[in-house]
């Protein structure tokens, strides 16, 4: 099981809802023989800097599967609006300084990148909250409703995040030189707790349900979004196409089939 290399307590929250409007079942879903919610387990197991992983659901056959691969599963009601919700509904009665909420249906995750998190809220003393971006390489990205960009002031916390291409370049579009000043986010999440109850006890403001993007509630409310920069190529899992892309991903780095 993974641990705490400091005195920090950390827990990594993983919230799995089984009733997906767009993809009913997700979690137990399987990937090359495994359960979707198995392979996310597994990988934030690796991280050395968490101190425990929690499964958040609202399903018994969800939780039966996160404690026969060892981790502790905690009921939550199914009715809660999101996967933030679930994440705080698990840890509001522990004693714990830093919240991880890993997306359940991000089998490519590495403890790596979650130690990366970790380190982040550790080091930047006035950050609420942490994420990841990577670099924008193709102008289908930057333009993509579906992909969302962030810009970040000399300090690395974001400015805002946007379903448009930001920043706007009124020069040459065709040569994309905006690419270089904006992010692609990777919807992973670091909390200081106290700011994850502030967060969650507040409404969703106009901002983000404009743009679908709840964490512009953080940017509302005046919290510090440190954003690290990762080379990591995140691939969630959305709708079942997205699983032949993510086996054929994971048979790249060596994962094979796994008998059930």
């Amino acid at each position: 099981m993974v641990g705490s290399v400091n005195s920090c307590i950390t827990l990594g929250v993983i919230p799995a809802r089984f009733g997906s409007t767009r993809f009913p079942g997700k979690p137990l879903v399987k990937i090359l023989g495994r359960p979707l919610l198995e392979w996310v387990i597994r990988r934030a197991q690796s991280a050395q800097r968490i101190s425990q992983i929690l499964v958040a659901t609202d399903d018994d056959r969800i939780a039966r599967l996160a404690e026969k691969i060892g981790v502790e599963a905690i009921m939550t009601p199914s009715e809660l609006p999101s996967g933030t919700d679930r994440v705080w509904c698990a840890v509001k009665e522990r004693e714990v300084d830093y919240v991880l909420n890993i997306q359940g249906d991000e089998p490519l995750i590495t403890g790596k990148l979650l130690d990366q998190l970790v380190l982040a809220l550790q080091n930047h003393s006035t950050a609420d909250m942490v994420t990841l971006g990577r670099s924008i390489h193709t102008a289908e990205d930057l333009n993509s409703p579906h992909t969302c960009k962030i810009v970040r002031n000399g300090e690395g916390d974001a400015i805002y995040f946007s379903r448009f291409p930001i920043p706007y370049s009124r020069n040459n579009s065709s040569h994309y030189p905006e690419m270089e000043g904006s992010l692609k986010h990777i919807g992973i999440y670091g909390y200081k707790k106290d700011f994850l109850r502030r967060f969650c006890q507040t409404q969703p403001t106009l901002l983000e349900m404009a743009e679908g993007l709840e964490q512009l509630r953080a940017l509302y409310l005046g919290g510090h979004v440190h954003v690290v920069k990762v080379d990591h190529e995140s691939w969630g899992v959305d709708v079942s196409s997205d699983i032949e892309v993510i086996e054929k991903k994971l048979r790249a780095e060596g994962e094979y089939e796994k008998s059930e």
